[in-house]
């Protein structure tokens, strides 16, 4: 093969793929177009989540930082586009008081929610003699002896949308609902006895909800 042969099947393979990343190039962007374009016109809201309401079995600081809890909270969560479904998947809740976590992790089954759809979720957060910091016992210990405590229940996971059969990758989910729990154990207090040292109250407060 002659040196000006040898250069001219360089130059062909050079050619060849030029192309190929070209044309590769170009599909990404189109693909890539098309899901902006799809984005930008479905418009995709945040879900929508509600504390409706917690119900405390058990809230003892036993020593200066040692703190069990027990509570049942009931959690709305809805869906509020009416093109686009929503994956929830490894979803945890949890609850923090003066930004410390209190208690552990608390899974939430994954499901899929459709259109406008609605699931409730009531999960137990709890812990049993766990160790929070010398600042926070002595003032969790004031607040349930004046009446209440703020708390946040938090839940964290990941989602993904689902347009017809396109399904995107997974976005990270956080959700904080910030509410203040009393501790009266009367009607006129607000709390329903719905057991044995077990009290309901009805909270319904909104949830601040980042994606």
């Amino acid at each position: 093969m002659s040196v000006k042969e040898c250069t001219h099947h360089k130059d062909r393979k050079r050619k060849i793929v030029r192309r190929l990343c070209a044309g590769i190039l170009i599909f990404l962007f189109v693909v890539l177009l098309t899901i902006l374009l799809v984005w930008a016109i479905l418009q995709p809201k945040k879900p929508r989540f509600i504390l409706q309401d917690a119900t405390i079995f058990n809230f003892n600081v036993s020593a200066p930082n040692i703190f069990s809890t027990s509570i049942q909270v009931t959690i709305f969560a809805r869906n509020p586009n009416d093109k686009i479904g929503v994956y929830y998947d490894k979803m945890r809740t949890y609850a923090n008081y003066h930004n410390q976590q209190i208690t552990y992790y608390t899974q939430i089954p994954s499901v899929y929610q459709g259109h406008k759809d609605v699931n409730i979720w009531s999960p137990f957060v709890f812990s049993n003699n766990v160790p929070i910091s010398p600042y926070n016992g002595p003032d969790l210990k004031d607040d349930q002896q004046n009446g209440g405590v703020w708390l946040d229940f938090k839940i964290d996971g990941r989602v993904k949308w689902r347009v017809g059969t396109i399904t995107t990758g997974h976005y990270h989910l956080h959700v904080t609902c910030t509410a203040y729990v009393p501790f009266g154990n009367h009607p006129g207090d607000g709390g329903i006895i719905v057991g044995n040292n077990a009290v309901k109250y009805q909270l319904a407060r909104s949830c601040d909800v980042s994606v």
